[in-house]
């Protein structure tokens, strides 16, 4: 039987290569914690399980697929768009998950920038989804 894929390797390699173009990135959510202040820009990064894909009629479920979305955080609409170009870029590379063959992770946008007033200082985000997908190598 063949080996399921996992997420999991994935989403830490979407985290190694946003880290790599020099972005902070936070997975599900960012601190608030009391006392912590953000940075003027980050990533936080919200996957999903992904699903386990056919690779044969022989039902073999080896391939995945996932969405990730990387909602871009800054202090201004202009940082706010800066860390969007910097994950494109970052993800505009197959990435590098032992044991698979990663395609390119494909951009499928998002919406316009958005002002957050709930938090102090209201920052600026836009999310982006990414599709994610992979076999075994």
């Amino acid at each position: 039987m063949a080996t399921l894929p996992d997420v999991l390797p994935h989403l830490d390699a979407v985290q190694a290569a946003l880290e790599a173009a020099d972005l902070t990135v936070y997975i599900g959510g960012a601190p608030t914690a009391a006392g912590w202040t953000p940075p003027d820009k980050f990533a936080v990064l919200y996957p999903d399980p992904g699903m386990a894909v056919r690779a044969s009629l022989a039902d073999d479920r080896t391939g995945l697929d996932c969405t990730m979305q990387v909602t871009c955080v800054g202090s201004d609409v202009v940082r706010a768009l800066w860390v969007a170009a910097r994950v494109r870029q970052a993800l505009a590379a197959p990435l590098v998950v032992e044991g698979r063959s990663c395609w390119r992770a494909e951009d499928l946008g998002g919406p316009p920038v958005q002002r957050d007033d709930d938090v102090t200082p209201p920052v600026y985000f836009v999310p982006v989804q990414y599709r994610i997908c992979s076999t075994p190598a």
